[in-house]
């Protein structure tokens, strides 16, 4: 989705952040919290956000957020969802899940080649990283890479594929390993949560490995 109008940048907003309060809304809008506050009213009338609560980060009440709804989510792109499980389907009815295995691994080459081509000449960690949650980001993941301490975050606010994945999760254990092929030696990286899962995101933390070397040789000692 491309923020054309405040209230798509709203949606975007809460698509990313999760559940998001208006004074927080209007503050990184730079505007008025009663703006804010009339567009997410239509946005609620329209079935597209629905009211919640945070909790508190200290003493006190829970205090009221907004968080996109169903339908708010289906606003944004699903590669044709229906139609990609039906194909699903029908690979695992005809070829069997050796079939569907056959068809996991295949793609997980694809994605293996092009994101280690266009890694090829980054040596470091975080290059390589910010590569692939670009690549990612275009492929409508909505990806993007933070640090989080001396660790990296790869989050993923959106899962273009989610229905093939709910269909079968072999996508999801292809991707994981591409990651890791990706962070090489260098980082240790791992799933921390997972939208299959019942997350909002999937997000993978990247740990750097001091001195891959030597950890390679001290485990197979």
């Amino acid at each position: 989705m491309t923020p054309s109008s405040t209230a798509d940048r709203i949606l975007l907003m809460l698509k990313s952040r999760g559940p998001t309060s208006t004074a927080a809304l209007a503050a990184s809008l730079q505007t008025t919290t009663e703006a804010v506050r009339q567009q997410v009213h239509k946005l609620v009338e329209a079935g597209w956000v629905r009211g919640t609560t945070a909790s508190p980060s200290g003493v006190g009440r829970p205090s009221q957020a907004w968080a996109l709804s169903a339908s708010g989510h289906a606003r944004f792109p699903d590669r044709h969802a229906e139609l990609t499980r039906a194909l699903i389907d029908t690979v695992r009815e005809v070829f069997g899940e050796v079939g569907l295995e056959q068809l996991i691994a295949r793609r997980e080459d694809v994605a293996r080649t092009a994101y280690l081509d266009a890694c090829r000449d980054l040596p470091d960690l975080e290059p390589r990283l910010r590569k692939l949650a670009a690549l990612r980001d275009q492929e409508g993941y909505m990806a993007r890479l933070e640090a989080d301490g001396a660790d990296w975050l790869l989050i993923e606010d959106h899962c273009p594929i989610c229905v093939a994945a709910e269909a079968c999760q072999g996508f999801c254990r292809s991707e994981l390993a591409v990651f890791r092929e990706v962070a090489g030696p260098e980082g240790q990286l791992r799933r921390e949560e997972h939208l299959i899962a019942g997350a909002r995101r999937c997000v993978y933390r990247i740990t750097p490995v001091p001195n891959p070397a030597q950890k390679m040789r001290d485990t197979g000692r």
